[in-house]
């Protein structure tokens, strides 16, 4: 096998603590970020948009195939049709329509201190709706036939720096997962290799937002980590 064409890569030298310094900003930035359920309309620029996906489109992937696709969505008309078919769905999920809920006694448990339910008004309200695509197939070339490699760790580093990015820019977002999602390949026209992941809900905070004090419940260093 012939040797991959390689670049040089370097990283700017920094002594010990001034990586440490970093990192606690870091740290402290994206420990202030939420997940935010009340959003005013207030215009979000489109770059500062493009920008969060470019740095999306710099993570790691499975053979640098990059299998995402981010489905931007600010018409008004289509995000009403993504907030209809959302909710229909999640009156399934809660039992809001009239049937036993899709989702188990312990889901519904688990969800009851963070107070969600079928409405989902933010998916209008919010400037942008940012819709995530996972491509079973595609290659780099995107050819529809390629096969795709670690496709859901690939996109689910993807999304975390696209929401990282998003909250360095100033603006709040929240992670919107109705079940099932078909719906949304058809609403953003995407075809039939592409799997939709998520919706991610992007812009400002109304005034007098807030979080459940579920949510602000974190586990320590000590639980998230061990040292080997």
């Amino acid at each position: 096998m012939q040797d991959p064409q390689t670049h040089p890569y370097s990283l700017p030298t920094i002594d010990d603590a001034e990586g440490l310094a970093r990192a606690m900003a870091m740290q402290d930035k994206l420990s202030k970020r939420r997940t935010c359920r009340d959003f005013t309309d207030q215009p979000v620029p489109r770059e500062i948009i493009e920008q969060a996906i470019l740095a999306a489109g710099s993570a790691p992937n499975g053979a640098n195939h990059q299998p995402w696709h981010f489905a931007v969505v600010g018409s008004r008309d289509k995000k009403h049709a993504i907030r209809q078919a959302a909710e229909e769905e999640e009156r399934r999920f809660y039992g809001e329509d009239g049937d036993d809920p899709k989702a188990s006694d312990e889901w519904l448990s688990a969800l009851a201190p963070i107070g969600t339910d079928a409405s989902k008004p933010f998916l209008e309200t919010a400037p942008w709706l940012i819709v995530v695509f996972a491509q079973r197939k595609g290659g780099i070339e995107e050819d529809g036939k390629t096969q795709n490699y670690y496709v859901n760790e690939s996109v689910g580093i993807a999304c975390g720096m696209l929401i990282a990015t998003l909250h360095e820019a100033g603006l709040a977002t929240l992670t919107h997962t109705p079940s099932p999602m078909g719906f949304l390949r058809e609403l953003c026209g995407r075809p039939d290799h592409e799997k939709p992941m998520m919706i991610v809900v992007v812009g400002h905070p109304a005034e007098g937002a807030t979080v459940p004090a579920h949510a602000m419940r974190k586990k320590p260093l000590s639980q998230i980590a061990s040292w080997l």
